[in-house]
């Protein structure tokens, strides 16, 4: 099932760090079969405030995303980034194939009337 690393990051000035990470970033989750699915793109804000930036990194699974983030790869450079971007990073799973949320709401129905 895929999986997403998911990451809310508020604005940064500029710096050559963050250069870095940016053109490092790629090499550290290639091996695990990640890619980008947002980065850098514009977002509109329909409810509520998101200051800042979006980016997704898709994986096959959470395993792959979970080895990806504690690679040593990622760690070495994880502290370009965050010594001048706070944000929030998350790793989620997607819904798998054939997912009917109908089943979900059914779920939810029933544990209201329990």
């Amino acid at each position: 099932m895929t999986a997403y690393a998911i990451a809310h990051l508020r604005e940064a000035a500029p710096r050559p760090e963050i250069a870095e990470y940016i053109e490092r970033i790629p090499a550290t989750f290639e091996p695990y079969g990640g890619r980008f699915l947002v980065h850098g793109a514009g977002h509109e804000v329909r409810e509520g405030g998101w200051p800042g930036h979006v980016v997704v990194i898709g994986f096959p699974g959470i395993g792959e995303a979970r080895a990806w983030w504690d690679s040593a790869a990622y760690q070495e450079i994880a502290p370009l980034r965050a010594r001048h971007i706070e944000g929030d990073i998350i790793l989620v799973e997607g819904v798998p194939d054939g997912y009917d949320p109908a089943v979900t709401a059914k779920a939810m129905r029933d544990a209201l009337t329990s």
